[in-house]
């Protein structure tokens, strides 16, 4: 039971400290929208979203007003739709995102995701026609998102899913160079890809999951911020259990909105996704968070050490707090979408070789990183391969959301507004690694996978 000291707390944590639920995500299955003919398909897609989801944001409106908690997010996740092209006649599937844009549109919600492919150990019949198709989907569409998932610790890497994502994500940028390359925004590349994830633009609806369920994403990096600021000096001992303390409070507060979501809109709880996730705003920072541990700017010696701590004081303090945690649950550090990284990217304090040992103990990966424009399809490929051998080996999720600034240089910036944020081109090492991603084939899975 809250008392009156709780109920404050939280308050002050709203008001002051940018405490929010970052997104609620409805997911939906579409497999029983399977059609060989894509038009009744679509039709089906169509129908299945706009009627399940139906009272997706009028419920969250009202949770809003009720507790007074800003839901920030309303989303939708489904099922990858290359397992619905596997059945059409047809290798020209775009009419899919236009569907799934015009669902989007008509129920109000923010993103929709799930124009995806899983190629972890191969690709099936719809794979090629959805990843070929990546590139123009989202730059025809606002709304929707596409994620790639090519390897997990299971499985190995797929390194031929790997050298055509790295043209991708370049023909994807390029498609949308006239919008701020906006297109390379809504793309991520994953290793282990969760299948309740939340958030966007890696959300898809797993196979595993149920006909349709809530998942929650809550946020407040600054809550811990401040809550580090308030406690003075004390040793790292004392930084991770008040950490914990913290987390367990944030997340008290996800799994509130879950439940009552669940409820009203009478559909299953999934999970909490306990991840704090930053915003461009002033004190919504991941990367302060740890400057309030102590280090001078993001980047500098110790920044892993430091977000090593935090992450996992997180963990510990979430999932006490919550009946089901998931998603990806951690700290998240999206360069664009952190002002913290943002200002250490462009003082040349924090690089991508320091965001990728970072990785190796954070909660995703290599995320909203905007990278010079003429870097060659390869290099990209090679980027994604580092990431997910860090996921491989790890038996971790890692990801990597890259945008290829068409026509900009290192230290001009980016804009995409909102949560998005603006940052500037980090420099990339273009020592050309195209005979290593030409060769093809498949990591293998790594001795740890064998674990039957």
């Amino acid at each position: 039971m809250y008392n009156t000291h709780d109920i404050l707390e939280t308050i002050k944590m709203i008001e002051e400290e940018h405490l929010d639920i970052r997104t609620v995500t409805m997911g939906i299955s579409l497999l029983d929208c399977i059609d060989n003919d894509i038009d009744k398909a679509c039709e089906k897609v169509y129908r299945k979203i706009t009627t399940s989801a139906a009272d997706l944001i009028p419920v969250c409106e009202k949770i809003e007003k009720k507790y007074g908690i800003p839901i920030i997010n309303k989303r939708i996740s489904v099922t990858p739709i290359a397992m619905l092209a596997s059945a059409c006649q047809t290798s020209n599937i775009v009419k899919f995102a236009l569907t799934l844009e015009r669902a989007a549109k008509t129920l109000g919600v923010n993103f929709i995701g799930g124009y995806s492919a899983l190629v972890g150990k191969g690709f099936a019949a719809g794979d090629y026609a959805l990843i070929e198709s990546i590139p123009e989907a989202l730059s025809i569409t606002d709304h929707v998102c596409s994620s790639v998932n090519i390897g997990s610790t299971k499985a190995g890497i797929n390194m031929d899913a790997v050298k055509m994502m790295g043209k991708i994500v370049r023909q994807t940028a390029e498609l949308t160079a006239d919008r701020n390359c906006i297109g390379a925004a809504k793309l991520v590349v994953f290793c282990n890809a969760p299948e309740d994830n939340p958030f966007m633009a890696g959300a898809f609806h797993g196979v595993g999951e149920p006909d349709c369920v809530i998942n929650v994403g809550v946020s407040g990096p600054g809550v811990v911020r401040a809550a580090l600021e308030k406690a003075g000096d004390m040793d790292l001992t004392g930084v991770a259990d008040l950490v914990k303390r913290t987390a367990f409070k944030i997340t008290r507060v996800g799994q509130l909105v879950a439940k009552e979501a669940s409820i009203q809109l009478g559909v299953p709880f999934g999970i909490v996704d306990l991840s704090l996730a930053p915003t461009p705003a002033v004190g919504d920072s991941v990367a302060h968070i740890l400057e309030e541990m102590g280090l001078e700017q993001c980047g500098a010696c110790g920044t892993t050490a430091a977000l090593a701590l935090l992450n996992d004081a997180v963990k510990k303090g979430g999932v006490m707090a919550s009946s089901h945690v998931g998603g990806l649950s951690g700290a998240f550090i999206p360069v664009t979408e952190d002002a913290g990284m943002i200002d250490a990217a462009r003082a040349g304090t924090l690089t991508i070789e320091k965001l990728e040992a970072m990785t190796a103990v954070c909660s995703v990966g290599l995320d909203m990183i905007n990278i010079p424009g003429d870097t060659p399809a390869e290099v990209i490929s090679a980027i994604i391969a580092d990431e997910a051998a860090i996921g491989l080996i790890n038996s971790k999720t890692t990801a990597v959301r890259v945008i290829p600034a068409i026509g900009k240089k290192v230290g001009d910036e980016l804009e995409f507004g909102g949560l998005l944020g603006s940052g500037p081109v980090m420099k990339v090492n273009t020592a050309s690694p195209l005979k290593f991603i030409s060769r093809g084939g498949r990591i293998p899975a790594p001795i740890q996978s064998l674990k039957n």
